[in-house]
């Protein structure tokens, strides 16, 4: 038997000028609850300080980098960690659903609702011209945003525990995507983007 056999696949989200799929709960042989206390405790977690505009600035969460190949943006070069077991065991699962192959991860941690991700695109030259890049969230819920880079276009998905989102095709051309701050209280949230960088 297929250890990440599941009757669910991605479901295809409406977008105008991308392409989304998306999966309420990705299938993996522990609860998520485990693969979050896993992720949080070990990994090896970094505060990185970002470029944006020519400024520096301390980025508002937890990040590592794992896999087979260097990563650079927003002025940050990024040697990979080798993947654990877990981490490899997850991609499988990712690549299983996806139909993609992936060969680096980037896992972000959001610690509370005041760690967020600012509002860019996944466009760096060694993804490709139409990156596949999939979004895995452990954790708390947060709201995904997007916004169309040259019309009023604006769009909210609530990643939830065990939620799979795959952005392809010409999203990270027309999109920026972001996670704002939150002003409820909000628990950890691990996320796991896998991309093939060329």
């Amino acid at each position: 038997m297929d250890l990440f056999a599941s009757s669910t696949q991605l479901n295809t989200l409406p977008l105008e000028e991308g392409a989304l799929g998306f999966l309420d709960q990705l299938a993996l042989p522990w609860p998520n609850a485990q693969v979050l206390r896993e992720l949080i405790d070990g990994t090896d977690w970094r505060a990185e300080h970002i470029t944006v505009y020519g400024k520096q600035y301390l980025q508002p969460r937890l990040t590592a980098w794992h896999g087979e190949a260097r990563y650079a943006y927003s002025g940050l070069s990024l040697d990979p960690l080798p993947w654990t077991p877990l981490l490899a065991a997850i991609r499988d699962a990712v690549q299983a659903v996806t139909a993609c192959r992936f060969n680096s991860v980037l896992l972000n941690y959001y610690r509370d609702g005041q760690d967020s991700m600012g509002m860019h695109s996944d466009d760096e030259a060694e993804l490709g011209p139409e990156p596949a890049i999939a979004s895995l969230s452990f954790g708390a819920t947060r709201t995904f945003i997007l916004k169309h880079k040259r019309r009023k276009l604006r769009h909210t998905i609530v990643l939830t525990d065990g939620s799979l989102l795959l952005m392809h095709g010409p999203t990270q051309h027309n999109w920026l995507h972001g996670i704002h701050k939150e002003s409820r209280p909000c628990g950890a949230r691990v996320n796991l983007t896998f991309r093939y960088i060329a």
